[in-house]
Order: structure tokens, then C-alpha cells, then sequence
């Protein structure tokens, strides 16, 4: 492992590293993935194909007995082993590329380097039993719904003020876990305007599966508009989120 300032940033800041949203990054992962995958299964593949038509058993079909394998015996006319060694090679290539390569790039989702043309947005997330509280760069603390700027990055610090939480958004493939006295982090970038869902994926108690959050990605002039305007706009719901998640549970939901 690189230590975090010990990064080979040629590599980091080179084209062969995918930017952008992490939803962008782990797709392009998938789809790297998928697309050596089926290309190996395919020369595979083929290659059984050959061998099994090369030599089937047919009435008419004839082929020089010295040439036919045979159970039991070890193949010859491998030039010497340079088949082997050549397979052997490529595959080591590939695989040593691709562990690299899927290295760099979550070296690069787990810590991006910073932008130069805006500073991340950062908030405080903490989960308590049940629900969840953002603290903004201001001071204001808002639960159950966490508003963000579109196409701005969003540097999330998670903590949790009693038991062990885990905070994730699925769609904006963004978790942390959300530990009492110590703090994790994540980031993302939402790309769309829209609401998505927040969700609790640590079991932390009876109310643990009404334990969401909406997550509100706005236009950056509305959402400057709504942080210029200081409401915390259920601010001081927290108790209450906590009391009706709990009471839900009691009553059978």
C-alpha cells in the first residue's frame, strides 16, 4: 500500500484513470471488468471448439494417428513448452494490469485529489437511534433530509452520537460507517437533480429499518438560494424522528 502523500501522482493524473462521479468510476470498473472477462471467455471458449473439431469421431473422418492425443499421455508438438510459457505470460499480464490498474482507481475514489476550480462541500453526517443529522460549514443542523449543490463534489465526515451506524446512498454509490467517537468519510458527486434515498446498513437497533433519509440534489442557484436563506428547516426535528421511528415499531409500522 502507498501511503497517502507517497501517491506516484504521474500515474494518479494520467488518462488511464477514470474521473468524475463514483458512480462513473465503478461503472467504468464493471464494464472494464466485464468486457476482459467475456474476451478471455471467448478465446477460451473457441479455442475448446477447435480442439473438439480438430479431433472428433467420425465414420469419415481421418486423421494421423500420431497426432491424435491420447488418455493418459502427455500432448507433444508444443514447440518446446513455448505454448505454455506464451499463455502463461499473456495471462500474467493481463491479471497484474488489471489488479494495478483497479489499485489506482480506488486509491483515487477513496482519497481524489482536490479541485481546482471549486472547493468540496463539506458536512457533518450522525447518526443517532433512529435517524439522521447534517451539520453544515455554518453551523446548522438538519434531520432527515441532506441537500446538496448538482455537479459539485460532497465530502461527507460520518460519525454516530450513541451506537454503530452505517450511512449509504446507494444510487450515488457513497458509505461510511458511522462510528461513536471516530469519524469516517466519503464522498460523491450528484450529477442529476433529483431526491434520493439515504439508508442505515448496520443493524443498531428496533427501529433500524426506518432508520432513511432523503437526499435532495439541487440546482447550485436554488441551493445557494437555501443556504443563503439560514432556515434550518427541521432543525429541531431530530427528537421527533427519532420518537416516530420508534413508535412505528411499536404499533407494527
Amino acid at each position: 500500500m502507498f501511503p497517502a502523500d507517497r501517491l506516484p501522482q504521474g500515474l494518479l493524473q494520467s488518462s488511464l484513470i477514470p474521473r468524475g462521479a463514483r458512480s462513473e468510476i465503478f461503472q467504468e470498473i464493471y464494464v472494464v471488468f466485464l468486457v476482459l472477462g467475456t474476451a478471455i471467455g471467448v478465446v477460451v471458449v473457441a479455442y475448446m471448439l477447435q480442439k473438439a473439431y480438430r479431433y472428433r469421431a467420425a465414420a469419415d473422418y481421418t486423421v494421423d494417428d500420431r497426432e491424435r492425443p491420447r488418455v493418459g499421455e502427455l500432448p507433444t508438438g508444443g514447440g518446446g513448452g513455448r505454448k505454455l510459457f506464451v499463455s502463461l505470460a499473456l495471462s500474467a499480464v493481463v491479471v497484474v494490469s488489471l489488479i494495478t490498474w483497479t489499485y489506482f482507481t480506488l486509491l483515487y475514489v477513496e482519497d481524489p485529489a482536490p479541485t481546482e476550480t471549486e472547493e468540496a462541500l463539506e458536512i457533518e453526517v450522525v447518526g443517532h437511534q433512529f435517524y439522521w443529522e447534517f451539520v453544515y460549514p455554518d453551523g446548522r443542523s438538519v434531520a432527515g433530509t441532506l441537500r446538496v449543490p448538482e455537479d459539485r463534489r460532497v465530502r461527507l465526515r460520518v460519525t454516530s452520537a450513541d451506537v454503530f451506524h452505517n450511512f449509504g446512498v446507494p444510487e450515488l454509490r457513497a458509505k461510511a460507517d458511522a462510528i461513536p467517537g471516530q469519524r469516517s468519510e466519503t464522498w460523491f458527486v450528484a450529477e442529476e437533480t433529483g431526491t434520493y434515498r439515504a439508508h442505515c446498513y448496520e443493524l443498531c437497533g428496533a427501529a433500524h429499518s426506518y432508520m432513511d433519509a432523503e437526499v435532495r440534489v439541487m440546482e447550485p442557484a436554488a441551493y445557494r438560494a437555501w443556504y443563503a436563506n439560514g432556515s434550518a428547516e427541521g432543525g429541531n426535528a431530530s427528537a421527533t424522528a427519532g420518537v416516530n421511528a420508534t413508535d412505528r415499531v411499536r404499533i407494527g409500522g
